[in-house]
């Protein structure tokens, strides 16, 4: 039972033995690395750090383009609203100057001729005599405060 095998074919088998085993130790290694690795827990959580940190970079980059684009839209929007809202006081500002001149025009007509004389000659005479006009105005305002003043102090006591 115990066959010596012959010289040849022992060579052979213990070349195919090393080799087996080397292969062996190949796969073994390869093993123990991916058992150090998945025992790692400091290495696994560095990467899912890492992971979490890109993936948060994507998401903030995004966040800007798009707070970027908002903004530019807000800003578009804005500018087209001012110039509608020019253009409407424009309009607005012509209907009141045409209402107004209507009006001063409607005023003449049903105003006597003596009395547009008169509040003509009035207006020349405040025109021309601006600085006393103006002095005596500022005299009544001051004569109308001193008076309101002294008759809230009395209604207190």
């Amino acid at each position: 039972m115990n066959q010596q095998p012959q010289r040849g074919e022992t060579a052979t088998d213990l070349g195919e033995l090393r080799e087996q085993a080397e292969h062996t130790r190949d796969e073994l290694g390869r093993t123990v690395e991916a058992l150090a690795a998945k025992a790692d827990v400091k290495a696994q959580a560095g990467e899912k750090v890492a992971a979490a940190r890109e993936k948060a970079a994507v998401v903030t980059e995004r966040a800007k383009v798009k707070a970027a684009v908002a903004t530019d839209l807000v800003k578009e929007k804005a500018a087209q609203s001012a110039g509608l809202v020019k253009e409407k006081a424009a309009v607005a500002s012509e209907k009141a100057k045409v209402k107004a001149a209507v009006a001063s025009d409607l005023v003449q007509e049903k105003t006597p001729d003596p009395v547009l004389e008169k509040a003509g000659a009035v207006a020349d005479k405040a025109k021309a005599n601006r600085t006393p006009l103006l002095a005596a105005a500022a005299a009544l305002v001051g004569f109308l405060l001193l008076r309101r003043s002294r008759r809230s102090r009395g209604g207190r006591r």
